[in-house]
């Protein structure tokens, strides 16, 4: 009678930035069945700190992060951001 535990990751890459969604699983197992499980989902952008995620996400976001890809992201987001005038009025 023996309880154990595991994680189960699923990376999905979302264009055109490479923005990572990751849903982990965790799995409660009695003698090897399994007897529970949940989901948690987060998402990393580009530049994000990935050096707490799972070792899959981080090879990842390794490869597909250039310093091309976190610049674009980074001026996206600059250019869609509200400005300071619209947001006074």
């Amino acid at each position: 009678m023996a309880f154990t535990e595991k994680q189960e990751y699923k990376l999905e890459i979302i264009p055109p930035y490479s923005i990572i969604q990751c849903r982990r699983a965790d799995i409660v197992e009695k003698d090897d069945v399994e007897v529970g499980r949940s989901y948690h989902r987060y998402v990393r952008k580009p530049g994000d700190d990935v050096s707490g995620d799972c070792t899959e996400l981080q090879s990842v976001a390794n490869a597909l992060w250039t310093q091309e890809v976190i610049d674009a992201y980074a001026a996206h987001v600059a250019s869609t951001a509200p400005s300071e005038s619209s947001e006074a009025e």
